[in-house]
């Protein structure tokens, strides 16, 4: 592991927080600190059970390692251990968690609006879709196949009817297939998938809106793993760069500051253009804290206790990263973005693998097949590499994807038609997310890692 900041940082900044409350006449509190010190050894000999999500050799699943300032913040609100349900239970957090969130709302474009942080992207879309269904009771909501699995079992908790909407073999929502699901007339909410969890695919943003101009419903845009990329419009390909600039249009947005946002998790963000739909947080409690007069987050939110410690880590990691195009936040996010790109250009170079027909990535996961007489020899020749990788220290991901969106398609592309291919049999591919900053400089690292994995697991 790197030499870690975080104790040393915490030292002077937590001699700081005491003095803060040195007026308070002192007590005493009963510690067994050996018996604390018996058992962080303990915790730390367990947690060496993990993948190491921490260094750049990890490039598998959407895990990266919370900014260190974040870290020593959250550790630092701990000492308070503050609830942003009410402003009794956090004042200053609940101030940060406000400053935050409209930090991150103005990265959208949006300075009057509704939103609070939430304990994940889970929490944070189901509250978007409660506000789509108390707007339009009883209409339905729509997504596409490659959409988080997560929409459907909301939505079944909403007691709302949900439809999935078949993929190009892009990845992104058909539009095609979206309009005979609009066509029906019970359509409620669309939800656009900036960033979709397989390959990173991002929906045609700007053309559902152009649909919702004729058909009339909302768009939630589910930007959870893809939304801080808005940041980098320059970087990315053209489809791409049109859905992020109409971002703003969107009737809700859900963000994860615990993904691309260097925070622990807990966090997620949701946030609506409207902020009339408060209206449907009303309640009327005999307990709700009673000190402050001014709107309590409580009020807007459908969770009650939050912790107010991921506020703070929030807060001080965008005072030290600000949201801004051109900024080290928005570098670090295009040095992976960037590491993606080259990794795609090796893997078309090499006949041992075959990468997606349609065109590079459109963010930062890279996902890519292994060449074989069959499917099934494919799928188990990326099994064995996943493997054979993991043992050189390189921890990769595997996704199973539809045979077809790795075979070039005929005439026009079918991803510009926005058509659907056939039912295809589906492929186990090794998948690599790159959304460390670290993953550029470590890239070749990477692929020699890679490279002698294939050459022992096919036998060069």
């Amino acid at each position: 592991m790197p030499t870690d900041p975080v104790p040393g940082l915490l030292s002077r900044a937590t001699q700081l927080l005491e003095e803060e409350f040195a007026s308070l006449p002192a007590f005493e509190t009963s510690l067994d600190v050996p018996g604390v010190e018996r058992v962080l050894q303990s915790v730390a000999h367990r947690l060496g059970d993990n993948y190491p999500y921490f260094h750049p050799l990890y490039a598998g699943q959407m895990l990266k390692p919370p900014h260190p300032v974040a870290r020593a913040a959250y550790a630092l609100a701990m000492a308070i251990n503050p609830n942003n349900h009410a402003r009794d239970g956090g004042r200053a957090s609940s101030e940060m968690e406000i400053d935050a969130v409209k930090a991150i709302a103005g990265m959208f474009g949006w300075t009057d609006f509704l939103g609070h942080l939430t304990s994940s992207g889970t929490l944070a879309n189901l509250e978007a879709l409660w506000g789509a269904g108390q707007l339009a009771p009883g209409r339905r909501i729509v997504g596409s196949e490659q959409a988080h699995y997560t929409h459907k079992r909301i939505s079944a908790v909403l007691k709302l009817d949900y439809a999935s909407v078949p993929a190009d073999n892009r990845g992104r929502m058909s539009l095609e297939a979206l309009e005979a699901e609009l066509r029906k007339g019970d359509v409620g909410t669309v939800v656009v998938t900036l960033g979709t969890t397989a390959i990173g695919a991002v929906d045609p943003l700007d053309e559902v809106l152009a649909l919702r101009e004729r058909y009339g419903f909302r768009v939630h845009v589910d930007g959870a793993y893809g939304g801080y990329f808005r940041l980098i419009p320059e970087a990315l390909e053209e489809q791409a760069r049109r859905a992020y600039t109409v971002i703003n249009q969107a009737d809700s947005i859900v963000i994860d500051p615990h993904k691309h946002g260097l925070q622990p998790y807990g966090c997620g963000c949701v946030l609506f253009r409207d902020p009339a739909v408060g209206r449907f947080y009303k309640h009327d409690s005999p307990y709700t804290y009673f000190t402050s007069k001014q709107l309590h987050l409580g009020e807007i939110s459908l969770e009650c206790s939050r912790a107010g410690a991921a506020a703070v880590a929030l807060w001080a990691t965008q005072q030290l990263l600000p949201l801004v195009p051109g900024g080290e936040f928005a570098r670090g996010l295009a040095q992976g973005r960037a590491a993606a790109m080259e990794l795609d250009r090796r893997l078309r170079r090499d006949d041992r693998f075959q990468a997606l027909a349609a065109g590079p990535p459109e963010l930062d996961i890279v996902v890519w097949k292994l060449n074989a007489e069959s499917p099934a020899q494919s799928s188990q020749l990326a099994q064995h590499i996943f493997v054979a990788c993991a043992a050189r220290d390189l921890h990769l991901a595997l996704v199973e994807l539809p045979l077809t969106w790795f075979r070039p398609s005929t005439g026009l592309p079918t991803v510009d038609r926005g058509r659907v291919q056939p039912a295809s049999e589906l492929v186990t591919c090794l998948r690599s997310v790159l959304m460390k900053p670290e993953h550029e400089a470590w890239l070749d690292g990477i692929w020699d890692r890679l490279t002698e994995a294939c050459k022992e697991s096919l036998g060069e």
